[in-house]
This record gives C-alpha cells, sequence and structure tokens, in this order.
C-alpha cells in the first residue's frame, strides 16, 4: 500500500488556485490557441524553424562571426511570415499573457514572503519598480 502523503492548506489553497486560472474564461482562450498552433503542422514547422534559424545566428554572434545582411533579413523576413500567421501570432500571444500570469502570481507570493502579510497593490507596484526590470514603464 503506498504511503500518503499529508494535505497542508498551502497544498489544497494552492490546488484551488490552479483551477481558478483553468476556470477563467481568458486562460481558456488562451489554451484553446496553444492547441490550435500544437495542431497546425505548417505553424509549428514555421516557428520551429525560426528558432533554429535564431539560434544558430546567436551562436554565430557569440563565436564573433559577423553576421550577413543576407541572413539578418532572412531571418527578418521569416519572422514577418511567422508574425503573418494567425495561428502562430496567437500562439505568440497566448504565450506572452501566460508569462504575465505567472510573473503576476510569482510577485504576488514573494512579496506575501517578503512581508508576512498580504501586499498591497502600491506595494506590489514598489517592488517591481525598485527591482527594475519588471516593463511596467516607471
Amino acid at each position: 500500500m503506498a504511503p500518503t502523503i499529508e494535505e497542508t492548506l498551502i497544498d489544497q489553497k494552492t490546488r484551488e488556485l490552479c483551477q481558478a486560472i483553468l476556470d477563467e474564461p481568458s486562460m481558456r482562450t488562451v489554451r484553446e490557441r496553444i492547441d490550435g498552433f500544437m495542431a497546425d503542422e505548417k505553424a509549428r514547422a514555421q516557428y520551429d524553424s525560426l528558432i533554429a534559424k535564431g539560434q544558430a545566428l546567436q551562436q554565430k554572434q557569440q563565436s564573433s562571426v559577423a553576421l550577413t545582411g543576407e541572413e539578418i533579413a532572412e531571418f527578418e523576413q521569416e519572422r514577418d511570415a511567422l508574425l503573418k500567421n494567425s495561428v502562430a501570432r496567437g500562439f505568440l500571444d497566448a504565450q506572452q499573457e501566460l508569462s504575465e500570469v505567472r510573473e503576476s502570481i510569482h510577485k504576488y507570493v514573494n512579496k506575501t514572503l517578503e512581508l508576512g502579510r498580504l501586499p498591497s497593490e502600491e506595494e506590489l507596484s514598489e517592488s517591481c519598480c525598485k527591482e527594475g526590470g519588471c516593463g511596467c514603464g516607471h
């Protein structure tokens, strides 16, 4: 018989948070866009090709090899084509939205642990600016 792990209140509330995220209508549309992208072989191939090309160019730069104008133009052309693909664009937007949700949750939990209480909205916005790199424009 497998031993059972005692569920803590934190575990329970974390699962409730996860369920609330799944139940959020905007998160359902994010998931639909991701699923749509995963089902579209052409969009995935376009994306994979662009990522591989970007990594190859980055490796060249890190090896102090100059990029040619042709290589840059080819990459930009491929990137523009990907962004014109509505399925791929939806996927990229969905990734950004998920990243923002993750960052918001992370910031809120970290600030709560730091303060030992729930942070105010002001404290949440202050911390991002003081630490820098939040992208809030301050």
